[in-house]
């Protein structure tokens, strides 16, 4: 049975207009899309405040849907109208990565929920582009280097390389 009757509302009010949004799994943050091509991390636990920008990625026309993922949720991803995926540590807001591949503008990026190192990307290129570690065995995926296509990720998931 529903329970209808409103226990408890938050307001996040954003300067600019927003476009989209997601939650974290642990309900305690909040990433916004905003017009203006920047991204907020809100902390909702008790009052709410922005606790991390994302800038880098171009939004202009389209809407472009971001999340959080990777290893305690600790990277943001998001589209971008240049045709690649932008990734961020959450904590730092540092741009790690921005992974080419696609040929139109990426609107909509998704953390596997059964995977922390993999990540999916859809574009106006009719293309959904799946992201992740490279299935090489140590020795050759260090005889094969410069070939690597998606995100690697230290065991204690605070970094990300190519």
């Amino acid at each position: 049975m529903l329970d209808r009757e409103v226990k408890f509302e938050q307001v996040i009010e954003e300067e600019e207009m927003i476009t989209s949004f997601s939650l974290s799994k642990d309900n305690k943050f909040l990433l916004v899309n905003l017009v203006n091509q920047e991204i907020h991390l809100w902390s909702i636990e008790g009052d709410p405040k922005i606790v991390c920008k994302y800038k880098g990625h171009i939004r202009t026309r389209f809407i472009i849907r971001s999340c959080l993922g990777g290893f305690e949720q600790s990277f943001v991803a998001s589209g971008s109208e240049d045709s690649q995926v932008y990734i961020w540590h959450r904590g730092t807001g540092e741009l790690l990565l921005a992974l080419p591949g696609h040929s139109g503008a990426v609107n909509c990026v998704s953390w596997s929920p059964a995977n922390l190192h993999m990540l999916a990307s859809a574009s106006d290129d009719r293309t959904i582009r799946i992201w992740g570690l490279n299935p090489w065995k140590v020795n050759q995926k260090q005889k094969q280097k410069d070939q690597s296509n998606g995100i690697t990720q230290h065991c204690n998931g605070r970094s990300v390389g190519r």
